[in-house]
C-alpha cells in the first residue's frame, strides 16, 4: 500500500462532507484523511494502484486544489 500526502484547500468540515462519497466510494481507495489543523489542510490517501496524478485529477474535477507535498 502507499500512502499519499498532498497540500489541499479543504479548510472545512462541510468541504470534506462534500468529497466523502467520493473517495469513500473509490473501489482502490482503502483509507484517507484530511488535517485541517496542519497549515496545509493534509490529504492523505492509501491506495495499492492509485498514483498522485490520479488524485490529484479527481481533487481539480470536483474544483479543489491538490498538490504533491513533498516529504
Amino acid at each position: 500500500m502507499n500512502v499519499l500526502v498532498f497540500k489541499t484547500n479543504l479548510g472545512s468540515s462541510h468541504l470534506i462532507k462534500w468529497i466523502a462519497p467520493y473517495f469513500n466510494l473509490h473501489p482502490c481507495i482503502s483509507e484517507w484523511s484530511v488535517d485541517t489543523e496542519d497549515l496545509d489542510n493534509v490529504l492523505r490517501v492509501v491506495s495499492s494502484k492509485l498514483l498522485e496524478k490520479d488524485v490529484i485529477q479527481l481533487m481539480q474535477s470536483m474544483g479543489f486544489v491538490c498538490e504533491v507535498l513533498p516529504d
